[in-house]
């Protein structure tokens, strides 16, 4: 899923292409993009584009008479700018929105269709379409500790909850909590307030660094190479490969549709978080440690680590 860098990156680019350009025309092909019935989309059509925002993992994009265009790409929308006019061609393209200076395209892979449009008008409308989660790269250290401790919640779970921080997700909190050597399943009110500021500290740099990365990779053009997965990552991504501090196998948990990648000799002092499936179905030859991970061999035990995911 596209998270607050990726998007950031977007709304630059499309900052530099429609800022003051004419929306001419909205194209839906999947019926199940729209979620909202009025305004309609041919409302938005005819008019300037006056801004574009964020809100958490959402694009908006700000029109004449206070009309919002609020696009959430989920976990498999991608953008593209073509030529004005460009065909929706092939089985993954959504919709195209024509503006006076090109085309954007949306396309999503997979067979759940999770991207949603919605069309607003007036900013109290628009306030309604946001979970109400802290911005991270903005708030100060009070602010940051008392959204991050109102609920005793894993690391994990707070992180990428819109309603506590916005715009951080799956990939990007498990880089976070690298850089702060901390454990995703540790508790938010357990940590001191030495820890609380050191995760503060590591969600503004992470996000930071990556959203500059991102828009150098770019290099002014339109981002096409949006993924959760990328070579420079520390540990997401990177199931049984070197944690590029100490050389140890990255870890992973898998729940859900989701994960959490760790190095277990950074983040819990050597200790291998339990998977919930697997641990239950190997019982005592789950390992506990990286030590006893180590020592153990086909021969000595039923034990065997879960495949990589794609």
């Amino acid at each position: 899923m596209p998270e607050l860098p990726d998007v950031e990156v977007y709304l630059d680019a499309l900052r530099a292409r429609i800022t003051g350009a004419t929306l001419e025309r909205i194209r839906l092909k999947s019926p199940f993009l729209l979620r909202s019935v009025d305004p309609k989309p041919d409302e938005a059509e005819g008019l300037a584009v006056l801004s574009l925002r964020r809100i958490g993992k959402r694009l908006v994009f700000e029109l004449e008479g206070e009309l919002f265009v609020v696009l959430h790409l989920m976990i498999a929308g991608r953008l593209h700018w073509k030529e004005k006019g460009a065909k929706l061609a092939g089985k993954i393209a959504s919709a195209a929105f024509d503006f006076s200076t090109g085309t954007l395209t949306l396309t999503e892979a997979g067979t759940k269709k999770r991207a949603s449009l919605v069309l607003v008008r007036g900013e109290e409308a628009l306030a309604a379409v946001d979970p109400g989660g802290l911005e991270p790269l903005t708030a100060g250290p009070e602010e940051f500790a008392s959204a991050l401790t109102r609920e005793n919640r894993t690391l994990k779970r707070a992180l990428t909850d819109p309603t506590i921080f916005s715009g951080i997700g799956n990939a990007y909190s498990d880089e976070i909590l690298w850089a702060a050597r901390l454990s995703p399943a540790q508790l938010t009110r357990n940590l001191d307030p030495g820890e609380i500021e050191k995760l503060r500290q590591a969600v503004v740099s992470t996000l930071i660094s990556w959203r500059d990365r991102l828009a150098a990779e770019a290099g002014g053009g339109f981002p096409e190479k949006v993924t959760a997965f990328r070579p420079g990552m520390a540990v997401h991504g990177r199931y049984r490969e070197p944690c590029p501090a100490c050389g140890a196998p990255v870890q992973r948990i898998v729940y859900a549709e989701n994960e959490a990648n760790y190095c277990a000799s950074c983040q819990t002092g050597g200790r291998l978080l339990a998977d919930r499936a697997m641990s239950r179905l190997l019982g005592k030859d789950w390992p506990k440690t990286l030590d006893e991970l180590e020592r153990r061999t086909p021969e000595k035990s039923t034990f065997r680590a879960p495949r990589p995911g794609p």
